[in-house]
């Protein structure tokens, strides 16, 4: 696939947020990563505040119209770069010994807030490049220490999430269409409110039903190697950049 240019920067939209929310900002989001800069961090502090305030709206809105859930079928196919990841990365991908899904997330300020922040610093840290340009090849799944394609970012919030106490049933590899018709993969959050949506092309965690993409295979929540179809799946090259 051909990708002419990275994902265009988000952060002259920030100070909106951050104006319309001064008495949220004084809240310190937990993470891993350093940020850039006192604007990054009061913008991060009110994404968090942001959806702590229009999460449940969101949702039940929504839910009148495409659902606040996804509608799920049946076992589809892997992706192959999934396939490949989980080759290099067994225990990544081994289903739970117990074999009992766990609930979907009950949301509260404190998770909420770590979501936004983990979601904001990732997409300003890395920088979006295609597999052909980044390792000369199609499509690779990895984790990425720079620069990566739209699913390494999925990976690697995946995992920060994780170690912050999140289980994996809840963060949910997904692969979408963009409108343009290209392939492309986010991160849901399956919560007790709905399907939320990490995506490294958009700042806001927004109801999967709010964004504007075709979704197509996700993740099982009771097996990380196994991917469950929505709708009409079907198998496609996911990419991270906008042509």
């Amino acid at each position: 696939m051909s990708l002419e240019r990275g994902c265009p920067s988000m952060l002259p939209q920030l100070p909106e947020c951050v104006d319309s929310f001064h008495d949220c900002l004084n809240h310190e989001p937990s993470t891993h990563f350093s940020y850039k800069g006192e604007y990054e961090m009061g913008a991060f502090r009110a994404f968090g505040a942001t959806l702590l305030l229009c999460l449940s709206v969101i949702a039940s809105a929504r839910a009148e119209t495409r659902g606040a859930f996804m509608t799920l079928g049946t076992a589809t196919t892997q992706p192959i770069g999934h396939l490949l990841f989980c080759q290099e990365n067994s225990r990544e991908c081994a289903p739970p010994v117990d074999r009992i899904t766990p609930a979907p997330l009950e949301l509260d300020r404190s998770t909420i807030l770590s979501v936004a922040a983990v979601n904001t610093t990732i997409n300003a840290r890395i920088e979006a490049r295609s597999d052909k340009d980044i390792y000369g090849v199609e499509e690779r799944w990895a984790y990425p220490a720079a620069e990566g394609d739209c699913e390494d970012f999925v990976l690697l919030k995946r995992r920060v999430l994780s170690q912050k106490g999140i289980d994996l049933a809840n963060l949910l590899i997904t692969v979408v269409l963009r409108p343009d018709g290209e392939g492309h993969a986010v991160l849901t959050l399956r919560t007790t409110q709905g399907d939320f949506i990490l995506d490294n092309l958009e700042w806001r965690i927004l109801a999967w039903a709010d964004t504007p993409y075709t979704y197509l295979k996700r993740q099982s929540s009771a097996d990380p190697g196994g991917w469950i179809d929505i709708g009409h799946g079907r198998d496609v090259i996911v990419s991270s950049v906008e042509q």
